[in-house]
């Protein structure tokens, strides 16, 4: 009785360790797939999705992590595939700066024209 108990343990662990690693898994290809744009779709990630561009990204993120490549790497085989426009969150660098400074300088700018204002009335 005892070891039927502990078989019955070993198959519930089993299961429970194969369950988190899926899951772990299922996690990676949801964060992948949401960072990046579908090019058919207006808009929409690879996440969100239906189109046969998206399935094809998807299936292709699975293969990719069953080769045990990185996040970095699938981004990295995406844009040269791609192009950098494909990932919704790129790396700064010399191609990027301009699209990551707009926002500062608009910022920056409404700021001080805020504080122009506010200045001015008083």
């Amino acid at each position: 009785m005892n070891s039927k108990f502990n078989i019955k343990l070993l198959l519930i662990f089993f299961l429970f360790i194969n369950y988190s690693f899926a899951d772990e898994k299922i996690k990676r290809i949801d964060k992948v797939s949401k960072n990046l744009r579908c090019l058919i779709c207006q808009g929409q990630s690879v996440y969100d999705s239906q189109s046969e561009f998206a399935l094809s990204i998807r299936d292709l993120i699975i293969k990719k992590i069953d080769e045990g490549q990185t996040d970095e790497e699938i981004y990295d085989y995406l844009k040269v595939k791609y192009g950098d426009w494909i990932i919704y969150d790129p790396k700064l660098d010399k191609n990027t700066i301009l699209l990551w400074s707009i926002p500062l300088i608009l910022f920056i700018f409404g700021g001080l024209l805020i504080f122009r204002k506010v200045i001015i009335i008083k």
